[in-house]
C-alpha cells in the first residue's frame, strides 16, 4: 500500500511539474516575442520551432529533478528548503539544456527567453508545490495519507516525539506503539500510546505489518544499543529514523551538516557567515556614513555644549567586550563628571544619579550620548544592531550566574538591539535581556535589522530606564 501511495505521489508531482514547465516555456516565448517589452531585431522564430525544445527541457528537468530528490516524500522538510533545492536543480537543468541544444543548429531560441523561462518555471513549480503541500496537509489532518510509526524508547525523547506528532497533524505521522527496554512497562499507556513490548520484540511487532517507519528515540548514552538495533533492522523494509537528544546541548544555531556522507551536528556555531555577514556589514557602512553626515551639525552642537557646561573631555571612552570576546573602546558623549566611578567602582547608572552633569541628564534620557558610536560602527568594532556591549569587569560577574551569557558575543555588539526596543535596557532584568539577545541571534536577517532600526526611532531612543 505504501509503494502504491508513493507511486501516486510521484506521478502527481511529475504531471504538475510538466504542466508548470510547459506553461513557463509558452509564456517565456510570448513575453520575449509577442509582448513588445523588448524590440525584436531579428526574425521571430515560430512557436513550432520551440515545441521540440520543450520536449528536451521536459526530459532534462525530469531526470535532474529526480536525481535531486524532488520527487521523494518529505513530510519533515520545509517549503523554503524545497524551493532552494528546486532553484539549484532548475539552474543545472537549464545549463544542460543549453549544452545539448548547442549541437542542434536548426533550433533557434533567445537567451532572454531562457532567462524568462528560468524565473517563470521556478515561480510556477514553487506555487504548485505549495498548493500541493497544502492539499496533502489538509488530507492528513482528516486522517488520510497517514504513515504509521513504531517508536523505540518511551522516555522523554520518545514522549517529545509523540507530542510533536500531535502538535503537527499535517505531517500525517501516527504512532501505533512504543517499545521499551523494560518488561515492566509493557501494556502501559504513555502520551496516549501503548507500550507494545520490549526492544527484543522488535521483529515480532514488525512482522504483524502496518508499520511504515521506525523512530529510534533512545538517549545518547545508549549509543551501543542503538548500533545493535540498527544492525538488526538491516533486512527490514521500513523507513528508519534516529532522534538524538544531542540537541538538548545545542546553545546557538544548532543544525546538521554533512561531510563526505558523515552527519555532523552543530552544537554551537557562528550565526553570521557568507553573504549574510557581507550584507550586514554593507548596511552598517552605508547607514553609519549617512548618519554621520546628516547628524554632524547636531553632534557638533552637543560637543560645544559639553565643553561649555562641564570641565573634562567631550568624548568618554570605555572598554567594552565585543565580537568573540575582543575588547574595544566604545565612544560616547560624556554625560557624567570626570572620574565618576572613582568611589563607586563599576556600577550601572541609577535613578537621579548624582554623577550626571545637567546636560548629561538630557543626553542619556534621549540616547543622544550614544551617537559617537557611529564611528565604532564605521570602524567595524560594532554594528548598528546587536546585543549592547558590556564592560569586561561586569561580565566576569554575570557569565557564571546567567546561563548562555557569553553567547551574545558570537555576533558584533550593536548601538541598538531587540532587547532595547522591547524595553530591556539599563538596570533591568539581565535574564530577559539575554533571552532577547539570543532570540535576535537565532533569528537574524537583514529585514529583522531594519525592523529594529525603525522601532528604535520611536521606541528605543527615549526610555524610562535610561538614567
Amino acid at each position: 500500500m505504501l509503494k502504491k501511495y508513493n507511486q501516486v505521489f510521484f506521478t502527481f508531482l511529475i504531471l504538475l511539474d510538466f504542466f508548470s514547465i510547459s506553461l513557463a516555456w509558452f509564456l517565456a516565448y510570448l513575453f520575449r516575442f509577442e509582448s513588445g517589452f523588448i524590440e525584436v531585431t531579428k526574425d521571430i522564430p515560430s512557436w513550432g520551432q520551440h515545441l521540440p525544445l520543450l520536449v528536451i527541457i521536459l526530459l532534462v528537468c525530469g531526470v535532474i529533478f529526480n536525481a535531486a530528490g524532488l520527487y521523494r516524500t518529505k513530510r519533515l522538510s520545509s517549503l523554503p528548503g524545497e524551493i532552494f533545492d528546486l532553484i539549484k536543480a532548475m539552474t543545472i537543468a537549464i545549463l544542460i539544456f543549453v549544452f545539448l541544444t548547442y549541437f542542434f543548429k536548426e533550433y533557434r531560441y533567445s537567451r532572454l527567453t531562457i532567462l524568462y523561462f528560468w524565473f517563470l518555471s521556478i515561480l510556477f513549480i514553487g506555487l504548485s508545490r505549495s498548493y500541493a503541500r497544502g492539499f496533502l496537509k489538509s488530507l492528513r489532518k482528516k486522517g488520510f495519507n497517514l504513515r504509521y510509526v513504531l517508536i523505540l524508547g518511551e522516555e522523554d525523547l520518545g514522549q517529545k516525539l509523540i507530542q510533536s506528532f500531535h502538535g503537527h497533524p499535517e505531517l500525517g505521522l501516527k504512532a501505533i506503539g512504543f517499545l521499551s527496554d523494560s518488561r515492566e512497562k509493557v501494556g502501559q499507556i504513555i502520551e496516549g500510546v501503548q507500550v507494545l513490548g520490549t526492544h527484543e520484540d522488535l521483529h515480532q511487532v514488525l512482522k504483524k505489518g502496518g508499520i511504515d517507519q521506525v523512530f529510534i528515540a533512545l538517549p545518547f548514552h545508549h549509543h551501543g544499543k542503538i548500533k545493535d538495533i540498527l544492525a538488526s533492522l538491516k533486512n527490514e523494509l521500513v523507513n528508519i529514523k534516529v532522534v538524538s537528544d544531542l540537541y538538548d546541548f545545542v546553545t546557538l544555531r544548532g543544525g546538521v551538516e554533512e561531510l563526505d556522507g558523515l552527519p555532523i551536528i552543530n552544537i554551537q556555531d557562528t550565526p553570521l557567515q557568507g553573504w549574510g555577514k557581507i550584507a550586514k556589514r554593507m548596511l552598517d557602512m552605508i547607514l553609519s556614513v549617512g548618519g554621520l553626515l546628516i547628524l554632524s551639525p547636531l553632534m557638533g552642537l552637543i560637543a560645544g555644549f559639553i565643553r561649555l557646561t562641564s570641565p573634562g573631555p567631550i568624548l568618554f571612552k570605555q572598554g567594552r567586550m565585543g565580537f568573540d570576546g575582543k575588547i574595544f573602546e566604545m565612544l560616547k558623549f560624556r554625560s557624567m563628571v570626570v572620574d565618576a566611578e572613582r568611589e563607586t567602582g563599576s556600577v550601572w547608572a541609577r535613578p537621579n544619579d548624582p554623577r550626571r552633569t545637567p546636560l548629561g541628564k538630557i543626553l542619556r534620557k534621549t540616547s543622544l550620548d550614544e551617537l559617537p558610536q557611529l564611528f565604532n560602527v564605521l570602524k567595524g568594532e560594532m554594528s548598528l544592531v546587536g546585543p549592547r556591549p558590556e564592560r569586561p569587569e561586569l561580565i566576569q560577574k554575570f557569565k557564571d550566574n546567567i546561563p548562555n551569557y557569553m553567547l551574545r558575543h558570537k555576533i558584533k555588539a550593536g548601538m541598538t538591539g531587540w532587547a532595547q526596543v522591547n524595553g530591556w535596557r539599563g538596570n533591568t532584568s539581565l535574564e530577559k535581556r539575554i533571552e532577547h539577545d539570543l532570540y535576535y541571534i537565532e533569528n537574524w536577517s537583514l529585514s529583522f535589522d531594519l525592523r529594529i532600526l525603525f522601532m528604535t526611532l520611536w521606541r528605543g531612543l527615549i526610555s524610562k530606564q535610561a538614567y
